[in-house]
């Protein structure tokens, strides 16, 4: 069993895990606990290749990556160890920078690409002035895009930081990428939907007045100065997430979390449901968790 080398907790047969190192480890299964955010962080640190199988169990906290609740853990692990599971690939964006030139920028791990499982930013950040950036897609340049930054999102991130700019939701085991504006200066700008297949190029305009920075699922990350570049595609390196594979694995009934309700439905219309409350009007009630809300 291995913990973050950060950590403070040091069990006994328990070592430390840096994914800085060259010669990692074997794993064969990653455990979180907590909220959406925990599984954003066990992604960075694989955030220059393969993730193992993701198990996530919700510690009261509500989020779209957390099927299981932690009083089913026992449960949940025998599905796992007998492989009854059902894993949901969710797709990850490969992500590069480049200066003027070009040249590649070396990340933290030599010049392996960075990965993100919801979304890499580009913003103005600090900076009182619009950001200008040249989007391409492939080699086609298809707009300058002038306002307070762009995000390019996976389908599991179109329900984060895009969804709140206004961009579309978006199922996860779609193959797509999600481009949203954030407050841009023209009306007409609007979120689109690419293809898993395209090639994402954003170079910072010389109009623009700062440098932008970089947030890669909500981590600042870097700067980009005027003529430097993100360049951005599917990764290769999905992230396995376990799924609830039968109602049996959800809660006991008398537990009111939030889970026991549409344990036998798909994760994702549950979550839409009833975190997003989906197509719920104001005047009506909303069903909640098996509540109703008015």
């Amino acid at each position: 069993m291995f913990v973050e080398a950060s950590s403070s907790i040091r069990p006994a047969g328990v070592e430390p895990y840096d994914q800085y190192k060259a010669d990692k480890p074997e794993i064969d299964l990653i455990i979180t606990l907590g909220g959406d955010g925990t599984i954003l962080h066990a992604s960075s640190l694989f955030n220059t290749g393969a993730v193992p199988p993701v198990l996530s169990f919700s510690m009261g906290t509500l989020g779209f990556l957390l099927p299981f609740h932690i009083n089913s853990l026992p449960m949940a692990l025998d599905d796992v160890f007998s492989g009854t599971a059902t894993v949901l690939p969710r797709m990850r964006l490969a992500c590069t920078f480049h200066d003027e030139k070009g040249k590649l920028i070396e990340g933290v791990d030599g010049t392996s690409p960075l990965q993100v499982m919801n979304e890499i930013t580009l913003h103005r950040g600090r900076s009182p002035h619009l950001t200008v950036i040249d989007a391409y897609v492939g080699d086609a340049h298809l707009t300058e895009a002038v306002g307070d930054g762009l995000i390019v999102s996976t389908p599991t991130g179109s329900t984060a930081y895009s969804l709140s700019c206004g961009g579309p939701i978006v199922h996860p085991s779609a193959r797509a990428i999600v481009m949203t504006p954030i407050c841009p200066r023209s009306l007409s700008f609007r979120s689109l939907v690419l293809p898993s297949s395209s090639g994402i190029r954003l170079t910072i305009n010389p109009k623009s007045r700062a440098p932008a920075e970089i947030s890669m699922d909500g981590q600042a990350v870097q700067n980009l100065n005027v003529g430097q570049s993100v360049q951005i595609a599917a990764s290769a390196y999905p992230m396995p997430c376990i799924n609830r594979s039968s109602p049996s694995c959800a809660p006991d009934a008398d537990e009111d979390d939030g889970f026991r309700s549409g344990a036998s439905q798909d994760n994702w219309v549950r979550d839409i449901n009833n975190l997003l409350l989906f197509n719920a009007s104001f005047r009506s009630s909303a069903v909640v968790f098996g509540k109703e809300v008015r």
